[in-house]
């Protein structure tokens, strides 16, 4: 599908097919969400996908996790109207921080990290990431986040996969996601049928 086409017809999730599958081995993720960014109706339908959940909740700001998770983390805070903190890769930062350490999907050991003047008691926030699959990252986030006093309102991202991780997140934490029911089993073996149109 051309990356800047817009079909007629925009079912649920219709977006998904944009992404492109993994081409250079498994030291990288298993596929590329963002491509679908860089069509303005997906990006648009994508955010309103993910916020649908959320519209009685009060959310005084949002957070993203370095770093492809600041494209759309800052699309929900613009299409909320809050503002945005980034949670940054640890050593990036040239102010005071909070950090955490997690194992990616690739259990490798990281670190990230948070400034330490915009958290506090009472804030309500919704933490955006991009797709969680082992759930490490986003885990680690929530922790930075409840840490300094602030409250989870939900966790949202294109995707989350059927991980131990991930349905930790969906049992304790209000979440949203792209994925219609019917293509879930596509994600979670990590194949999706649209891969196939990347093939010609």
């Amino acid at each position: 599908m051309d990356a800047l086409a817009v079909p007629t017809n925009r079912g649920k999730g219709w977006y998904l097919s944009l992404m492109a599958p993994n081409t250079k081995g498994p030291t990288f993720a298993w596929l590329d969400p963002s491509r679908l960014y860089c069509n303005s109706q997906a990006l648009s339908d994508c955010v309103k996908d993910l916020l649908y959940p959320f519209q009685k909740e009060a959310i005084d700001l949002v957070v993203g996790i370095d770093a492809m998770r600041f494209i759309l983390g800052s699309a929900v805070a613009t299409t909320l109207g809050k503002g945005f903190l980034a949670i940054r890769k640890a050593g990036h930062l040239c102010i005071r921080t909070q950090s955490q350490e997690y194992s990616d999907y690739s259990d490798r050991e990281k670190m990230v990290e948070v400034r330490l003047d915009v958290l506090r008691p009472g804030l309500q926030v919704l933490i955006v990431d991009q797709w969680i699959e082992t759930g490490g990252t986003m885990k680690a986030a929530i922790k930075l986040v409840e840490r300094q006093g602030a409250t989870v309102v939900g966790v949202a991202a294109v995707a989350i996969e059927n991980s131990e991780g991930g349905k930790w997140i969906k049992e304790k934490y209000k979440h949203s996601h792209c994925i219609p029911e019917e293509l879930q089993s596509q994600i979670d073996k990590q194949y999706l049928d649209s891969f196939k149109s990347f093939a010609s």
